[in-house]
């Protein structure tokens, strides 16, 4: 069954990573410069790199759909430079997962495939997807919604060890962004992480970065461009985080049910 997942960033990354334990061919795609936070646990990578690999699931990228194929017959994730997602009416997928995050559609239909899953805010199943996942963390984190739409986005990160915004470092300013520290160093509250246009970015707490931008990426003021994570376990900065896991269960669920469903219908 094969799966086209739009976005391929942490959340979509862990959407993929569950998907292909279970056997699916997956396709992701992404802009060709990816903005991923959590960049140590994204399939987005594979973009600058070639290849990468988060847990046990390598993906790669195909310069074209033709290298698909024989990234799939591999048993790895194939990543697209696909901002549009134009290879759906190439590819005509059993599933499209619409996984970008943008907290609103940016054009995902209904009859894009026989299955449309929207994850997170910005989607109404039954309307332009047969099924919605729950992000918000909480009670209904990775619950399948069969009708109407997710938790609208609060704004407010979730919390860890009692800290929410304070985790989140964003642009000061625009401009390119440029590293201090690294994915998996310890800071301390006010140390310097990153600066933009030589303007700092500081810790507001102590803890790991979890996630954190490149160098060279041209961000915009206010951008969320990193995050402290206070557990200061180095493990968390390199594997799926709980919140993907769930949302992916989610999306493993919405996909069988649907199937099944239309398996039932198809057959009378």
């Amino acid at each position: 069954m094969l799966v086209v997942i739009k976005g391929a960033g942490d959340l979509a990354s862990g959407i993929a990573v569950r998907l292909a334990h279970c056997g699916f061919q997956i396709v992701m795609t992404d802009l060709d410069k990816p903005t991923s936070i959590r960049r140590t646990v994204c399939f987005s990578e594979a973009i600058r790199n070639g290849s990468y690999r988060v847990e046990d699931v390598t993906g790669t990228l195909a310069a074209s759909l033709r290298e698909i194929p024989a990234i799939l017959a591999r048993k790895e994730v194939a990543v697209l430079v696909d901002p549009e997602a134009n290879c759906v009416s190439e590819l005509l997928p059993d599933a499209v997962v619409d996984a970008i995050l943008a907290k609103r559609n940016l054009g995902t239909r209904i009859d894009d495939a026989p299955i449309v899953i929207g994850v997170g805010p910005g989607f109404t199943a039954g309307a332009d997807c047969h099924a919605v996942v729950e992000t918000q963390r909480g009670h209904n984190l990775g619950r399948v919604i069969t009708t109407g739409s997710a938790a609208p986005n609060s704004g407010i990160p979730g919390n860890i060890s009692g800290f929410t915004t304070e985790r989140i470092l964003r642009a000061p300013c625009d401009g390119i962004f440029t590293e201090v520290h690294h994915i998996g160093d310890t800071v301390e509250k006010g140390e310097i992480v990153a600066t933009v246009e030589g303007q700092p970015i500081q810790a507001q707490i102590r803890g790991t970065i979890r996630g954190l931008l490149p160098t060279g990426t041209i961000v915009c003021s206010g951008m969320k461009s990193g995050d402290v994570d206070p557990r200061c376990c180095m493990d968390n900065c390199y594997t799926v985080s709980d919140k993907a896991r769930a949302v992916g269960g989610g999306v493993l669920e919405a996909i069988l049910m649907l199937r099944e469903a239309n398996h039932v219908s198809e057959n009378g």
